[in-house]
């Protein structure tokens, strides 16, 4: 099976191909530019160097969510109208499970964190069995507080990654718990990391795809807060 796999839910925007679970090709990039620039300029890219074309994909993968609400969309659109176009079918994978692949050769527990802002972090736990990340509790928007109280009870120290690891590892070492941080070419998330998380998802149509957010945008939060105060 040959997977064209996107992620563009936070910084990182990413695409990769694999067929029967072998890494062909993947471009990323970590950058200023907005990910509508860059994601399907990639992907046509990397196809048109692997001497593919869009036809030839047998399953559109993308990064669902959490993250950034733009980046999720531009993601989630993109795959769409690719699977649309293709009459191919497409899966949404968890942007935090995707990330859990990059952990496989570091092995117990991995603790995938992304910037939720506000003090928290967007994640979820998993375990590494037989060669694969084995979810260990939903994903969730989460304080560091009560994320720091839950890894206290680990017998062994956790594997962080993803965009918000640095802020995490900083709050985990103010209070003296134990943790690995992720080397920087496993730190971010990617396309792999989406591609490896699809292969045991069903298929679905471009149609059905949708974006996973966890929580209300900024803008309609202080909405709410605004009408909760009784203002327009």
């Amino acid at each position: 099976m040959l997977i064209l796999a996107f992620e563009s839910s936070a910084k990182a925007a990413s695409v990769a191909l694999l067929r029967d679970g072998r890494l062909l090709g993947q471009s990323t990039q970590i950058s200023a530019l907005t990910h509508s620039r860059t994601l399907l300029p990639m992907a046509e890219d990397l196809l048109r160097n692997c001497e593919l074309k869009p036809a030839d994909v047998d399953l559109f993968a993308v990064a669902q969510g959490p993250g950034s609400f733009t980046g999720i969309r531009i993601g989630v659109s993109t795959v769409k109208g690719l699977a649309w176009a293709a009459d191919k079918p497409c899966v949404g994978v968890s942007t935090l499970e995707a990330l859990a692949w990059h952990g496989v050769a570091a092995g117990g527990i991995v603790c995938p964190v992304m910037d939720a802002r506000r003090s928290q972090v967007y994640n979820a736990l998993f375990e590494i069995r037989e060669g694969k990340p084995v979810r260990l509790c939903e994903d969730r928007p989460i304080s560091l507080e009560e994320l720091a109280a839950e890894l206290e009870k680990l017998a062994s120290p956790v594997f962080l990654l993803g965009d918000g690891a640095a802020l995490t590892a900083d709050f985990l070492q103010k209070r003296g718990l134990p943790f690995r941080l992720a080397p920087d070419n496993l730190l971010w998330q990617d396309g792999w990391g989406v591609a490896m998380a699809a292969q045991d998802k069903p298929p679905i149509s471009g149609e059905e795809l949708l974006p996973v957010y966890l929580r209300l945008s900024q803008a309609e939060r202080e909405r709410q807060e605004r009408l909760a105060h009784g203002e327009t």
